[in-house]
C-alpha cells in the first residue's frame, strides 16, 4: 500500500487575518507540520492543493451568503493564496491548484503546478505544468503515476474543500482517512455533519 498525505488549501486568505479566515486555520497549519515532522514515515507522498482564483464567476461575491458565494479570496499570484507560513512545506512533492475560473472545492478538480514556482522540498519528482501544451496533469493523474492507494486528508475547510476533495478520493477509488483533528470548519455544525457524512460514505475518521 502507497500512501499520500493530501494537505488541503492551508493558505494564508483561510487563516486568521485573510479575506475568509477560518478561526483554528493557523493553528491546522501548525498541528499539520508537527504532524508531519513526527509521522513522516507513515506517508510515501506529501501534496498539497491551493486554492488559486482568477475569474471564478459567481464564486465571488460583494454581498456572499457563505454557503454558495464568497468573498474575493485566494486570487492567484496574491499573499493570499501562499501558503500560511506555519506550514512546513520542505515535505512537499507536489502541489496542485484549482479554480482559476470557476468555484472548485476539491483538489481533484486541481492541476499540477509548475515546480519553479511553489515552495516545495527537493522537487525529487516531476509532472505536467499547468501551462504546458500538453494535458495538464490532476492531482489523480499523480497519484496514479505514484502508484498511490491510500490517502489522508487534512487541511481547510472541513465543510467544503476537504470534505469535497475526501468525496472525490472515495469516488476514483482510493483508501480514505479524515484526520478530523486537523481540520477546521467554516460552520462548526455543518462540519460535524461533514465528518459524520465522509464516514458514512467511506472514510475513516480519525478525531
Amino acid at each position: 500500500m502507497t500512501r499520500a498525505l493530501i494537505i488541503v488549501d492551508v493558505q494564508n486568505d483561510f487563516c486568521e487575518g485573510g479575506s475568509l479566515a477560518v478561526v483554528g486555520g493557523a493553528q491546522v497549519a501548525a498541528d499539520i507540520s508537527d504532524h508531519i515532522d513526527e509521522h513522516a514515515a507513515r506517508y510515501d507522498y506529501v501534496v498539497a492543493t491551493q486554492d488559486w482564483h482568477i475569474d471564478p464567476g459567481t464564486h465571488f461575491s460583494e454581498t456572499p451568503d457563505f454557503v454558495d458565494s464568497w468573498p474575493v479570496h485566494c486570487v492567484a499570484d496574491t499573499k493570499g493564496s501562499d501558503f500560511h507560513p506555519d506550514l512546513d512545506t520542505e515535505s512537499i512533492d507536489a502541489v496542485f491548484r484549482k479554480g482559476r475560473f470557476e468555484a472548485a472545492y476539491s483538489g481533484f478538480e486541481g492541476v499540477k503546478a509548475p515546480d519553479d514556482e511553489v515552495p516545495t522540498g527537493d522537487q525529487k519528482l516531476s509532472g505536467a505544468a499547468v501551462d504546458s501544451d500538453e494535458d495538464p496533469m490532476t492531482l489523480d493523474d499523480w497519484l496514479r503515476d505514484h502508484d498511490v492507494d491510500d490517502v489522508v486528508v487534512v487541511g481547510l475547510a472541513t465543510d467544503y474543500c476537504v470534505r469535497a476533495t475526501a468525496l472525490d478520493a472515495l469516488q476514483a477509488g482510493y483508501t480514505v482517512t479524515v484526520q478530523a483533528g486537523l481540520t477546521r470548519g467554516v460552520h462548526e455544525d455543518r462540519s460535524e455533519e461533514t465528518l459524520d457524512e465522509l464516514e458514512a460514505a467511506g472514510a475513516e475518521l480519525v478525531r
